[in-house]
């Protein structure tokens, strides 16, 4: 077995040894296909506690944490097997008066052999939460777990033969040399999760096949506290969403802009809420992650020095270098030049904004990047409306974080800087799927006006039109 970081060879020969089956029509019945998916749920239940176990050496992953990511891919499973054949079943569409009798519809079918790359955060939901959706549209799939987990990559190469004939899904794992050779090769489509910077890579590796990419990123999702949200509750969900994965999630809150009139009482009850959640230790507490590796968690370390050096730590700033483990904090940043806010935290710092109303918080959201996620806490319907109207994003929760990635109907993806395409139930089935269209007609009606000579007016056929 081939250790992380480590080069696998996967050839052209290889590739084309994969799409041999979607070409040849193998993969395309409905019965192939759920023995793909029923085939994957058998990985996830008989290996659960090695995947728990893998990423506790990676993240040092409390047993729930880990749980949620076997349970979120169970979900897209059962929505998958549930939903299936309503999603093969083609779709049909009406033709115009002149088409007639013809019929036509679109057909679901196969792109053919795709590339997975996972990241390291949730290293094992969300390398394979892709191939759920690969495997339900009748494809094969090469896999490229993040170098950065080993463990979990380790794991997710040893399993998966054990479940897979080679031809269906194979695993690569590899450093990001790795990777780049295969982003360059012909694959029928390539999905990526993790950072902005190497999904531009990505992108322009794949550009050169014209090859279709779907890239889920990330960004700086807003957190806004209006003066009518319920503090206790506000408070409990952000320090959770922040302290989850050690703040290590594509929508985690990055920052946060609350009105002036509550902006101590919220400051107060997130401190009652950090102290119930992680104890009087939070460094100490079984249930917070650690820091991925030592140069994330310098970067992380580097700013919140910064910050303390200038006397701006709100709450926290604790800190374990040999744990890699950084306890959810908040930090004073008075605007959008503080160091802070260049870059995506993707760690359990929380900046902290004051504004007057919901308009300044949207005036500051409209000149940063569309965030992947964003969040409004208190207000009313109209001000809820206001967001959504006034602010583009990936998905928008109120009152809550995080929590609309747990839906799994709801289409996840982000737009602008934050990605582009979406996966999930049926949006996940489409994003590998081609939407071929389809028309037939039948010989018995074949009218003399279509051919030259032309009898039939433009005026006439305008009114045969409309």
């Amino acid at each position: 077995m081939a250790q992380a970081g480590t080069a696998t060879a996967f050839s052209d020969t290889d590739l084309q040894r994969m799409r041999e089956p979607v070409l040849q029509g193998v993969t395309h019945p409905e019965r192939w296909r759920r023995e793909q998916l029923r085939r994957l749920r058998n990985l996830v239940t008989e290996h659960e506690s090695a995947i728990l176990e893998a990423l506790h050496q990676d993240l040092a992953k409390p047993p729930l944490e880990a749980m949620a990511e076997v349970v979120a891919l169970l979900q897209e499973l059962n929505l998958a097997e549930r939903r299936l054949r309503s999603w093969m079943r083609p779709h049909r569409v009406r033709v115009p008066i002149v088409q007639k009798p013809g019929r036509a519809e679109l057909i679901r079918e196969p792109l053919g052999c795709v590339l997975l790359i996972g990241p390291w955060n949730l290293p094992f939901s969300l390398t394979l939460w892709p191939l759920v959706s690969a495997l339900a549209a009748g494809n094969t799939a090469v896999i490229k777990p993040s170098e950065h987990a080993p463990a979990t990559a380790e794991l997710i190469e040893r399993v998966i033969p054990m479940h897979f004939p080679q031809d269906v899904v194979t695993v690569v794992n590899g450093d990001g040399d790795v990777a780049a050779n295969l982003v360059r090769q012909r694959f029928d489509h390539i999905f990526f999760t993790g950072g902005g910077r190497i999904g531009a890579k990505v992108l322009e590796g794949a550009a050169a096949n014209l090859t279709p990419v779907t890239l889920e990123l990330g960004g700086k999702n807003p957190a806004i506290v209006l003066n009518d949200a319920d503090l206790d509750v506000t408070a409990r969900r952000l320090v959770w969403g922040k302290g989850f994965n050690a703040g290590q999630a594509c929508i985690a809150p990055d920052h946060l802009f609350v009105q002036e009139s509550v902006r101590e009482p919220l400051l107060n009850a997130i401190a009652r809420e950090r102290l119930r959640l992680y104890g009087e230790q939070p460094l100490d507490s079984e249930d917070l992650c650690c820091l991925i590796h030592d140069r994330h968690y310098s970067r992380l370390e580097a700013l919140l020095r910064g910050a303390e050096a200038e006397g701006r730590v709100l709450l926290g700033g604790e800190f374990d270098p040999e744990r890699r483990r950084i306890a959810p904090s908040l930090i004073a940043v008075h605007d959008d030049h503080d160091p802070l806010m260049t870059d995506e935290l993707f760690g359990p710092l929380l900046p902290v904004l004051t504004i007057p109303n919901l308009d300044a918080a949207i005036e500051h959201i409209q000149k940063q990047d569309k965030p992947l996620a964003l969040y409004l806490f208190g207000g009313d319907t109209n001000h809820q409306k206001q967001l959504l109207r006034q602010t583009s994003s990936g998905g928008v929760c109120f009152n809550d974080v995080v929590m609309q990635a747990g839906v799994p109907d709801l289409p996840f993806g982000g737009v602008g800087a934050s990605g582009m395409g979406a996966h999930h139930g049926e949006a996940g089935f489409r994003t590998f799927s081609h939407e071929r269209s389809v028309l037939r007609r039948p010989f018995w009606l074949d009218l003399p006006q279509r051919y030259p000579p032309y009898t039939l007016s433009p005026d006439t056929f305008r009114r045969l039109l409309s």
